[in-house]
Parts: structure tokens; sequence; C-alpha cells
């Protein structure tokens, strides 16, 4: 799309009501989302984005790189990025206190992590310090961690532990092949008590609209 085609596509998104932005250091895009944010005012958007970082001084470093790379004071969300290992529980711990400090700071609103397996998420259900957990779901079980009737228990115990609970790959990655499979991950994504939000990857204003007309169609 190019810089301008991602602005005009923010802003079109904007006017439609979209306000929760996903990112991460790896996509490397923070740079053009910034631009493409300017104007509206910074406590309309749920800013997200995720680290890499296996190490304190990485983790440290990435933040601090972040808020010069969006240009913004805090960010809503940082996640560890596609947790797998269950044992990224104690691994991650020295990560892990590196976000709760700039959580303390008021650097970062929340923090958590992305999940690229069912291990790694069921163990996430004990680790009290994380605040969002980004969970691969929808009814086909495409690039998915497992079946759906395997991973929604486990995001109603987060839930049940008071914890936020987001959704990626409502679409599969893929978009799936019709408008229908669409539908009815939609549908399947908003009759989920244990999701609080979800995110969809767009390029081009005609999937939002279809998306938006879906929402109404599986809401109605």
């Amino acid at each position: 799309l190019g810089s301008k085609g991602f602005a005009q596509l923010v802003h079109d998104a904007y006017d439609r009501g979209l306000r929760y932005i996903d990112c991460s250091d790896g996509y490397q895009i923070h740079g053009f989302v910034r631009l493409a944010l300017q104007g509206p005012p910074r406590e309309e958007f749920c800013i997200q984005t995720k680290t890499d970082a296996r190490d304190a001084a990485l983790a440290r470093s990435d933040i601090d790189r972040y808020l010069v790379e969006w240009g913004v004071d805090y960010l809503d969300a940082v996640l560890m990025h596609a947790m797998t290992d269950p044992r990224f529980v104690t691994d991650q711990r020295p990560v892990i206190d590196v976000l709760l400090e700039a959580k303390a700071a008021g650097h970062v609103r929340a923090i958590g992590a992305s999940y690229h397996s069912l291990e790694a998420l069921t163990a996430a259900v004990d680790c009290d310090d994380l605040d969002i957990h980004l969970v691969r779901i929808n009814p086909f079980a495409v690039n998915t961690d497992a079946p759906a009737d395997q991973v929604v228990p486990v995001m109603q115990r987060l839930v049940d532990r008071g914890r936020g609970v987001l959704g990626m790959k409502i679409y599969g990655e893929t978009g799936f092949d019709s408008r229908e499979k669409r539908l009815e991950s939609l549908r399947f994504a908003l009759s989920l008590d244990c999701l609080h939000a979800f995110g969809i990857g767009f390029s081009s204003i005609a999937q939002i609209d279809e998306t938006l007309e879906l929402i109404a169609e599986a809401a109605g």
C-alpha cells in the first residue's frame, strides 16, 4: 500500500469506529502506524505491540525504543511475542519483570503474551502477572493451536482469573474462501463470553466494510 495508502486505510478504519491496533516489532510497521495516527487524539486508540526479547536488557531497550517509534508517552499493551514453550512463565521471568517495571512507571498500561501453542496458553493461566492473552481462535482450526473445543476452555479459565483475552486468526489469516465462512467465524467469536476483543488484518476498505456488515449480521 505504501505509507500514504496505509495511512488512508487507517483513517478510513478510524472513521468507521475501529480503534484497536495490534502490531509487533517484527512487523516493522511502527513508523507507518505513527504517521497514520497523526491527527486523532492519542487516547482514542488502543495501541498494542509485541517484543521478541528473551532477556531483560533487550526488553527494556525495546520498550524505550517503541515509545520513540510511536511518538507516545505510553503504550496500551506490550506482549511477549509467540510463546510456544510452557516453561516461558519461568524462563521469561526477567522479561516479565521488565514489563512489570514499565507498567509501574506508566509506560505500559497492560502486559501479556501472544501464544502459538496450547501448552503455553495453558501454562499462562497460573501466571498472575500477565494481564492480556492473545489467542489464535476460529471454528475451523485454521492456523490455530488446537481445535476450538480445546482452546475455549483455557480461554474461559483465563477470564475466570480476571484476565483479558484477545483473539487473532479470526479469519484464519487466510480470509478463508467464502463470505459464508467469514460470517460463521464472526458468529462464533461473538458468541464467546471469554473473548473480549479481536483483531483482523485488512488491506482494503472493502474488506473492512464487509467485516462490519458481517458483524452486524452475526450480532443481529
